[in-house]
């Protein structure tokens, strides 16, 4: 009898702890047999780097970009305009 009561008691220890892995990597509340909720924390990722690091100058970049396109399509406008009046639409 007290070896069914230690393996069961065993067993059932297993089962709760792999049940509190397998919250923690899912990152889920649980409810341990006792009804006390654990809940693990998903790990935050820090990243705090130095000002200035890195690409300071993406938004000379997307200017550049836009002012492209405006000029682009300002283009397109006049030859189309151009074409339309040499061939009287």
């Amino acid at each position: 009898m007290k070896k069914k009561l230690l393996g069961t008691a065993i067993g059932l220890a297993g089962i709760a702890a792999l049940a509190m892995s397998a919250s923690a990597n899912a990152h889920v509340d649980v409810a341990v047999g006792v009804g006390v909720p654990v809940y693990a924390q998903p790990a935050v990722p820090v990243g705090y780097y130095g000002y200035g690091d890195g690409d300071d100058h993406w938004r000379e970049r997307e200017w550049r970009r836009h002012e492209w396109r405006e000029r682009h399509w300002r283009h397109e406008m006049h030859r189309e305009e151009r074409w339309r009046e040499r061939h009287g639409w």
